[in-house]
């Protein structure tokens, strides 16, 4: 467990091993807006670790850096011990794959055509396409709920089986770590907790590495096992949820008053708000 202004833990295990993905001195910025300065962090190997903090804290910057997808103003990203900006775009691919925050799909291509495009890190001049992009498609639609959408058009689908459709490209690449920019957004209640369990069971039973930005702090500490808690650019907190989550946290982090209990099913924190004061009287 850590409180930090932007420190990094090590990996899970006690290992002294450094993470697979990890960022030294991030200075993240969009033109002349500075969002993130000095940030360091290391991502578990193993983790399921759930990025969590207000609007415009820097949670979806830092995970857009941590893919390769904003270059840092200064500091750098390391995926599996060199610079990830110096390594060829494809390679980075096979080893992560990313679900960002607003994906967009070309016009009137269908759900298979999508998800198979996960598959193109691994295909070679050579060898456009084979019997294993053909099982990860498929074990990607299966995964997710889709298979019945597969010859659909995207563009005709609801918001919610959009989102699922995009995690199943991701989950069709195969790649050893995952980064979620929000993979929730558009779902009811029930497909939310599915696509979380789809995730737990990814680290658990695969064990795939993966990084998510979640709104829900009680869905946060249900599912991860390292969280991270941001403010203003920068890490206020990380570790294990039922080590650091308290009410003093979440008001530091969120402003809001409340109660932290164990969650009934699992035990883990349980974030309660405090009720509103009647004014009546």
């Amino acid at each position: 467990m850590t409180e930090a202004d932007g420190g990094a833990t090590p990996a899970e295990g006690g290992s002294d091993a450094p993470a697979r993905l990890s960022g030294s001195g991030l200075r993240l910025a969009y033109d002349d807006r500075l969002v993130v300065d000095g940030l360091d962090v290391a991502i578990p190997d193993g983790s399921f670790t759930v990025v969590v903090g207000p609007n415009a804290c820097g949670k979806s910057t830092l995970l857009r850096a941590l893919s390769r997808m904003l270059k840092p103003r200064g500091g750098s990203v390391l995926l599996d011990g060199a610079d990830i900006r110096s390594q060829p775009a494809k390679a980075v691919a096979r080893r992560l794959g990313l679900l960002p925050q607003s994906p967009t799909a070309p016009d009137a291509i269908t759900v298979a055509d999508l998800v198979g495009r996960g598959r193109y890190p691994h295909q070679k001049l050579l060898r456009q396409w084979s019997p294993d992009d053909e099982r990860a498609v498929s074990e990607a639609l299966a995964a997710t709920a889709t298979t019945d959408l597969a010859e659909r058009a995207v563009d005709e689908l609801s918001g919610g089986q959009r989102q699922r459709v995009w995690l199943a490209m991701v989950l069709a690449q195969e790649t050893p770590l995952l980064l979620l920019d929000e993979p929730t957004t558009f779902l009811d209640v029930a497909h939310q907790i599915e696509v979380l369990d789809l995730c737990a069971d990814l680290r658990e039973r695969h064990g795939r590495t993966l990084v998510a930005v979640l709104h829900d702090l009680n869905h946060a500490c249900r599912y991860a096992t390292h969280l991270i808690a941001m403010r203003d650019g920068r890490i206020v907190a990380e570790g294990d949820p039922s080590e650091i989550v308290d009410a003093a946290l979440v008001e530091r982090v969120f402003g809001l008053a409340c109660r932290v209990v164990p969650d009934p099913e699992t035990g883990t924190p349980l974030v309660v708000p405090a009720a509103r004061r009647s004014r009546v009287g």
